[in-house]
């Protein structure tokens, strides 16, 4: 199985629950031996801990890792000793068993956050990687639950939907359309 739960959803009264979680590394953390790395998806971030006094080899795994990396991985639910009030899965952390690397990645030339360190120009450079930022995704959201809001009411007015083949639209510049002959028309 891919994943038993996402990223956002996992809480307090999930304590002791075997998880199987998927997503891109956010940030890595070594402090004293520990590593601590926070896992995001679409649905939100939860912190990943490994500690190397319960496995070795994982823990070093662990510390190959960085930003953009995609994970699965595979663990316990714990409680966490310093709470997070900001993060809604910001009282729990996973006690990480078992660690694949599904894509290792080249580290991205800005922070995938909200206030990122990117500037415009090189945002859209990286247009993929920007898709990602929560902001952008909200966006992406809000434009599609429209749409379907949008196709229910003129359904349920008993419109008809009719696509029409395009290849691309009219440009207002002044350039001219590309003539396409069809069966029909010669061009």
């Amino acid at each position: 199985m891919l994943r038993t739960a996402t990223c956002g959803e996992l809480r307090i009264t999930d304590i002791n629950k075997e998880v199987t979680l998927c997503g891109w590394v956010q940030k890595t953390r070594d402090l004293g031996g520990m590593t601590f790395i926070d896992l995001r998806d679409r649905y939100g971030v939860t912190q990943l801990t490994f500690n190397p006094d319960w496995n070795k080899t994982l823990c070093e795994q662990a510390r190959s890792v960085s930003r953009e990396f995609v994970l699965q991985i595979k663990g316990t639910v714990i409680e966490r000793e310093s709470k997070n009030k900001n993060n809604p899965t910001g009282e729990i952390e996973i006690k990480v068993t078992e660690l694949n690397i599904l894509n290792a990645a080249i580290t991205p030339p800005f922070t995938i956050e909200d206030e990122t360190d990117g500037g415009d120009e090189l945002r859209m450079k990286y247009r993929y990687l920007d898709l990602r930022r929560n902001s952008v995704r909200k966006n992406l959201e809000l434009r599609h639950r429209m749409a379907i809001e949008t196709r229910n009411y003129l359904d349920k007015q008993n419109f008809l939907e009719v696509e029409t083949p395009v290849l691309i639209k009219s440009t207002p510049e002044g350039a001219r359309d590309f003539v396409v002959p069809s069966r029909i028309h010669n061009g």
